[in-house]
């Protein structure tokens, strides 16, 4: 599988960033023209979409409240912590990306645009789970996350037979949106800022694969020296999954629980070997 990654990863031009930076200069634009470029026009007009998805997704509560931890980089890690093992580059791709999204903390507090909780009545919306009252709304970290980490998986595992990359890619397609707008359902963002998120996500992604191509970072990643830091952040990384589940016990803890179980496994396994 490395030699497909490779393969992927060697394709990627510096031409893939125009894509994304051109829908932010677009929505920059719609945004202007829609006189809301503050923070009152910002939330005024598209609070009505946030009410009407917020009610229609708001119907399936638990669904919703498990699907959104994937925006958790501890809880998405854990369910591919085999990659750590099996596909070393990914990985350090991965860790590339997401240190690059973390950018999105500074946007947050840049824009300081109120959460919805903290400005709307919260008898005409939703909440599910922890109520959000901060002004960090704009852009969804969780979004950039999701998107972050699927936008390397899209590029590292695309298949090479046409049929298979239209497959693929509208599974990415799907996937991606259901889970960044269930962000939007438990009441915790607007539309708008699990869009530019999810495309601050698709960015850094990118980011994280020209970072580990060019400065091979990771690049004692698969060897058997590093199999015992391995071990050791899959442990901390269960501790703090074990943690979470004693505060809210959800599904998806468990199957990221399991993940790292495996994970630990096999490491110790190939370690052994060695």
């Amino acid at each position: 599988m490395n030699a497909n990654v490779n393969f992927n990863f060697s394709r990627l031009r510096p031409t893939a960033f125009l894509l994304p930076v051109a829908l932010l200069i677009v929505i920059g634009i719609w945004l202007f023209c829609q006189n809301a470029l503050n923070v009152e026009g910002y939330i005024a007009i598209q609070k009505e979409s946030f009410f009407f998805l917020n009610r229609q997704l708001a119907e399936y509560p638990r669904t919703l409240h498990n699907l959104t931890q994937f925006g958790d980089a501890l809880v998405f890690l854990s369910l591919l912590s085999t990659l750590a093992v099996y596909e070393p580059q990914v990985w350090g791709s991965l860790l590339s990306a997401l240190i690059v999204s973390m950018a999105t903390c500074l946007i947050k507090l840049i824009l300081a645009v109120p959460r919805p909780s903290a400005v709307l009545d919260s008898d005409k919306f939703v909440v599910i789970g922890e109520t959000l009252c901060g002004h960090n709304s704009v852009p969804s970290g969780h979004s950039t996350t999701i998107f972050t980490i699927l936008t390397v998986l899209l590029f590292g595992f695309f298949p090479r037979k046409a049929v298979h990359r239209i497959l693929f890619l509208s599974s990415f397609v799907l996937v991606s949106l259901l889970l960044v707008m269930t962000r939007v359902g438990v009441g915790a963002h607007y539309p708008l800022d699990v869009i530019i998120g999810s495309i601050v996500g698709y960015i850094s992604g990118l980011s994280g694969i020209f970072i580990c191509r060019r400065y091979r970072w990771w690049h004692s990643m698969g060897l058997s020296t590093y199999y015992p830091l391995c071990m050791v952040v899959f442990g901390i990384f269960g501790v703090l999954l074990i943690n979470r589940m004693m505060l809210d016990n959800l599904v998806i803890y468990y199957f990221a629980l399991a993940g790292l179980g495996l994970s630990l496994y096999k490491t110790i396994r190939m370690y052994a070997q060695k």
